[in-house]
């Protein structure tokens, strides 16, 4: 029997998912057909459907990888942080750069559309959405107590407020072809940050 190279499958099952991740960002996720994505994985059905038994498995495979890379984003920062704020406010610049990726955020979109449909997906994009806003929140703490925002916010308030900002930021994309996250991007920190800032002090 031949053995099984762990490496080898890892690399398959990323080629799919890249493979349809593009094909879902270009076309959607329900005109999409397994076709389309054999063509663009560059394998035949049996070899994809030995990874993924269908297409809806290949969605869900991609929510939970973006709730993988979330909780490890998260994972990563230091504990004590010497300056949280500037955390929180870096990681909106880093989601203004996905976002600037008109494949990543089209892609999300459709994602998210599938929560309403699968909950598979569903449970994944909101773990995804807890670690986000768990983590936010724990910065926000440490904030606080550095004396860098407002004492009297509530830190779980804040970052499901800051959450929304940016579900709207992909929300915005979806309905103006002219919004640019890269030139948005230092208005979103400063909306932030005045949102979070001590009274009578401006950021």
């Amino acid at each position: 029997m031949r053995k099984v190279d762990p490496e080898r499958q890892q690399a398959k099952r990323r080629q799919i998912l890249e493979a349809a991740g593009d094909c879902f960002a270009r076309r959607g996720f329900h005109a999409t057909t397994t076709a389309e994505i054999c063509a663009a994985a560059g394998m035949s059905p049996g070899n994809l459907f030995h990874y993924f038994p269908s297409k809806n498995a290949i969605i869900e495979a991609l929510a939970e990888e973006e709730w993988r890379d979330t909780a490890a984003y998260f994972a990563a920062i230091d504990d004590d942080p010497a300056d949280p704020l500037e955390v929180v406010l870096s990681f909106l610049d880093v989601v203004m750069v996905f976002a600037s990726d008109r494949s990543y955020s089209r892609l999300a979109l459709e994602v998210a559309a599938e929560t309403l449909r699968n909950p598979v997906v569903c449970a994944s994009v909101a773990a995804g959405d807890t670690e986000m806003r768990d983590g936010l929140a724990a910065l926000l703490r440490k904030a606080a107590a550095r004396g860098q925002i407002d004492p009297e916010l509530d830190p779980v308030q804040s970052a499901n407020w800051i959450a929304a900002l940016i579900d709207g930021v992909f929300s915005r994309l979806a309905l103006d072809t002219g919004f640019d996250p890269a030139r948005e991007a230092p208005m979103l920190r400063r909306v932030v940050g005045r949102f979070l800032a001590k009274p009578g002090r401006g950021v």
